[in-house]
């Protein structure tokens, strides 16, 4: 989690949604079963669009709710615009009571595995006899065929997916630093999921949708798959890659500052040599294409890393910038908070953690309309909502209150669930 001392209380913070915005899934329920990124994540994207998300989490809690290192952002960041209701799925009670929340869903989510659904009660074959509308989003390691048996992790498919042998040096494997298969896994099972509901205004049925780490994988590497058909040459890694263009690098600058820049064409080349003085090389005949620049890599780069060298990184970045080139400063995440262009644009959103501790979080990356799809929901503390849900379908308080003494739900009702 961001620690406070990162985001000034001064900072001017982005606008959230108003809480009543007519969005394009206002209207739509989801309940989900889900934990860790991918799961969540589907959510997440179902919940800013404006679907009223219900997450259904053990007694317990969500285990990413206290993760450390790199998974302590989890849980805050994949379940904003959520409900949570935490209760015993072990105990009958306990099924009747989801079940009953589950008549009144449009979609559920999962991405536990098939056999825990199955002894649960609420895999699809199970839940599309009590309503053949609901659509059911499944999130696995693998789609059906032969490896589905196997446990997969994000880091699991990237190595056999061919994406760290991509991201990596030869003969040194290496993950992408992020959770990229686990995100985009979830977006693309939000993605089904809206495909079903607009088939179900045609249909008038439901349907199950299957998104999986190993299939998304094979998504993000196919450009080197058919860079491989087209051109029968395997794909270099991208530390070793043949680049398509002549100055694509991270330059080393002075005050050993590092910069990213990007000359990709022959006339952004002449903008390039105009701008700092470059004529011998803009004369250079060996040079004058970008395919030129290309096979001459060997030389050329170390030469202009020999020119740039004496230049800092904001200098370089003043002059890419005022003739329209391609850069980029080396950033590290955690300076993002203050990035000014998030902040001008409604990029980052005020959140409450579940411990109270004020942050900002970066929103999905596109707007509907103009409007940035802010939070309507900071993202949940455990059982928030219990209370609220079950009245919702139809339970009475002292049926309530019986659950909690019996176990089937948290002894105690977190004060914002009691109105």
């Amino acid at each position: 989690m961001q620690k406070e001392s990162s985001q000034p209380a001064s900072s001017t913070p982005s606008c959230p949604a108003p809480p009543n915005a007519n969005l394009p899934l206002t209207g739509i329920r989801v309940v989900e079963f889900t934990h860790m990124v991918m799961g969540p994540t589907c959510g997440m994207v179902l919940g800013d669009l404006g679907a009223e998300v219900i997450k259904v989490e053990p007694l317990a809690g969500d285990s990413t709710r206290k993760l450390l290192g790199s998974g302590a952002g989890f849980y805050p960041l994949f379940n904003r615009n959520k409900k949570s209701l935490a209760i015993d799925l072990h105990s009958a009670k306990g099924r009747e009571v989801v079940l009953r929340l589950i008549s009144t869903a449009d979609i559920v989510s999962e991405n536990f595995k098939s056999s825990t659904m199955q002894r649960l009660g609420l895999d699809y074959a199970a839940l599309r006899k009590l309503d053949e509308r609901l659509i059911y989003v499944s999130h696995k390691g693998f789609l059906p065929g032969p490896y589905d048996h196997r446990t997969a992790l994000d880091e699991v498919v990237q190595m056999m997916g061919g994406l760290a042998y991509m991201t990596g040096r030869p003969g040194d494997p290496l993950r992408a630093g992020s959770s990229v298969n686990d995100i985009m896994g979830g977006i693309f099972g939000a993605v089904g999921a809206m495909a079903a509901l607009m088939q179900r205004q045609q249909s008038g049925k439901g349907q199950e949708v299957q998104s999986a780490l190993f299939e998304n994988n094979i998504f993000l590497v196919a450009q080197h798959m058919m860079q491989f058909a087209v051109t029968g040459k395997a794909a270099a890694p991208m530390p070793e890659r043949i680049s398509p263009w002549g100055i694509y690098d991270v330059f080393k600058v002075k005050n050993e500052e590092q910069i990213f820049l990007a000359v990709v064409g022959d006339t952004q080349w002449k903008v390039f040599c105009d701008a700092f003085g470059f004529s011998d090389l803009y004369a250079d005949v060996r040079v004058t294409s970008n395919n030129d620049r290309v096979i001459a890599r060997n030389w050329l780069i170390p030469l202009l890393r020999e020119r740039l060298v004496l230049r800092t990184s904001a200098e370089l970045s003043a002059v890419f910038e005022q003739h329209g080139l391609p850069f980029a400063p080396i950033t590290d995440p955690q300076s993002l908070f203050e990035d000014p262009h998030l902040m001008a644009t409604g990029g980052l959103a005020p959140m409450e953690l579940p411990d109270g501790r004020r942050t900002r979080v970066p929103l999905l990356p596109l707007k509907l309309g103009g409007e940035r799809l802010g939070l309507r929901l900071d993202p949940p503390k455990l059982d928030e909502h219990g209370t609220e849900l079950l009245r919702g379908v139809g339970y009475s308080n002292a049926e309530i209150a019986q659950m909690r003494q019996d176990g089937v739900l948290l002894p105690q009702a977190s004060p914002e669930s009691i109105s």
